[in-house]
């Protein structure tokens, strides 16, 4: 079966380039981004061979799973931009639950998901400033067959909790649930209801929640995020705490052993 844009996405001038195997798509993206292709397209291979996270870390995608990358260029600022995150956790979100109804996901802060409280997905976004605006690429990594081994934090499979979802149907669903989404986001403008439709579905709101941000911890119950994504926290003296970037972990700062080794 080959890869196909769902068409909604074709409809809305979006195109295609798959491919068997890849190092990375997010890399083969931005190598097109500076070759001067524009985009809106979608990248997507049947395998990966260095794929990468956050962080640097590496992320493997093998036979059976999904790895596909939209290249975009937007006049939008830089920070904007950075909430097209959250519409693709929305859209991911909306695809798992076409392709696997009755999967417990939940979208995990700022660019995971989980399937029964394990990462089942990862986003990540990139961008380069390019002479006609910002070439940003939105990597996406689903674990649709197998999940990697030997990572810091609990992983699972699509395939793990029995729902057989093939690749290709995972990614033309991803393709129109991404279309509407981002006309919702409408430039940014959007945002606001980005936020509420994310945060319905949020793992861990209204929990106690610790953030490793590098050497320091901060802990407190996960509210809400704001307009510009950022997770707001109130501490136990009543205090709001604004986090821009960090590695989540649900429970309190008692149980985090060492925030290197229990990044999620």
């Amino acid at each position: 079966m080959a890869f196909a844009l769902g068409l909604r996405a074709r409809e809305a001038g979006y195109r295609l380039a798959a491919h068997e195997s890849v190092e990375s798509t997010n890399a083969t993206a931005l190598s097109l981004a500076r070759s001067g292709e524009p985009g809106p397209l979608w990248v997507v291979a049947r395998s990966q061979t260095a794929g990468r996270g956050r962080r640097g870390r590496a992320w493997s995608s093998g036979e059976g799973n999904l790895a596909t990358t939209l290249l975009l260029t937007t006049d939008v600022a830089p920070a904007s931009a950075a909430t097209l995150g959250f519409v693709a956790g929305l859209a991911l979100d909306d695809a798992l639950r076409t392709c696997a109804p009755g999967a417990r996901i939940a979208l995990k802060w700022p660019n995971d998901l989980l399937l029964d409280d394990k990462k089942l997905a990862g986003i990540l976004l990139e961008a380069e400033s390019r002479p006609t605006g910002l070439a940003l690429v939105i990597g996406i990594g689903v674990n649709l067959a197998s999940a990697p081994d030997g990572l810091p934090f609990p992983a699972t499979s699509l395939a793990a909790r029995g729902f057989i979802v093939h690749p290709e149907a995972m990614f033309t669903a991803l393709t129109d649930a991404w279309t509407g989404f981002e006309h919702l986001w409408d430039g940014g403008r959007g945002m606001p209801r980005i936020r509420d439709l994310w945060l319905e579905r949020a793992a861990g709101l209204g929990s106690t929640v610790s953030v490793a941000m590098g050497d320091r911890v901060v802990e407190g119950v996960f509210e809400t995020l704001d307009d510009t994504g950022q997770m707001i926290l109130r501490a136990a003296d009543n205090s709001e705490i604004a986090v821009t970037a960090g590695e989540v972990h649900f429970g309190s700062a008692a149980t985090l052993r060492n925030p290197a080794e229990d990044r999620c």
